[in-house]
Parts: structure tokens; sequence; C-alpha cells
């Protein structure tokens, strides 16, 4: 049990992650001037959470195994798939229920009292900025670690 609670590269991709969802609640609070505490805990936005997470986990493994270890190279293909899943997959499934929650309020209108449709979550995906805003968090907060916390 010991080794988990010192496990740098665990902690250090847990850090940057939680860092991610505070800057996303903060710079809600600042651009429309009321909390959002549904933005500490949700998905998308800026700067990207996933992204943070997996670079700062490849990052630290990087700086703990080396470049050529083959733990690096599976974290860093890790990391590629869900950036290109928060990029890509989920922003498009976003859009989708941004368009399905406008038919619903449409139907909604026209059958005011029969069909009470459920609000689909828009807020899925990233912009290839808020990927790349949580790759430098992740790489910031890894380098960090390393530097306050050596091996």
């Amino acid at each position: 049990m010991k080794e988990l609670f010192t496990n740098q590269i665990l902690w250090t991709a847990i850090a940057a992650n939680a860092a991610a969802q505070i800057m996303k609640a903060v710079l809600v609070l600042i651009s429309e001037r009321k909390w959002r505490s549904d933005r500490l805990f949700g998905s998308g936005g800026m700067p990207s959470s996933h992204a943070a997470l997996v670079t700062a986990l490849a990052t630290g493994i990087a700086l703990d195994q080396g470049l050529s270890s083959p733990l690096f190279a599976v974290s860093m293909v890790f990391a590629l798939i869900v950036m290109h899943d928060a990029c890509g997959v989920r922003q498009a499934a976003g859009k989708h229920a941004h368009i399905l929650n406008q038919l619903t309020a449409e139907l909604h209108q026209l059958f005011e009292e029969g069909l009470k449709p459920e609000v689909l979550k828009t807020f899925l995906g990233h912009s290839c900025l808020q990927v790349l805003a949580g790759i430098i968090l992740g790489l910031g907060v890894a380098l960090f670690s390393y530097l306050v916390w050596p091996g």
C-alpha cells in the first residue's frame, strides 16, 4: 500500500488532472461571473484535463524510465489515442447532442404537454487549442513535480 501513496508518476498525473479541472471552474467563474461547480468534475472545456492527465503520465514515465523505455512508448501511444478521441470523436458527439437538444426543444414546443425531452450533455469534447493547453499544463505539472520531488 505504501507504494501506491509514494508513486510519483501516478500522483503527478492526478495533480495535472485536478489542476485542469480547477482551472476550468476558475475560467468559467471569470468569464460568466458565476460559480459553476459542475465545471470541477465535468468533461470538455479549457484546458483539457484528459490531455493534462495523459501528458503528465507520459512525461513522468519519460523522466523516470527514459524515452527509450517500452513503458514510455505505451504511455505515449495511450496519450495520443486519448487526445485524438478528445479532439475528434467526443467533440463530434457534443455537436450531435447540441443539434438533438435543439430538435427536442422544437418538438416540445409542438407537443407542449406530452413530450418531455431529456437534455443531452453537449460539453463532451475539446478543440485542438483546449487539448494543446492540457498538454502544456501536463508537461508543466510533471516537470514541476520532478523538480520538487526528485525520485
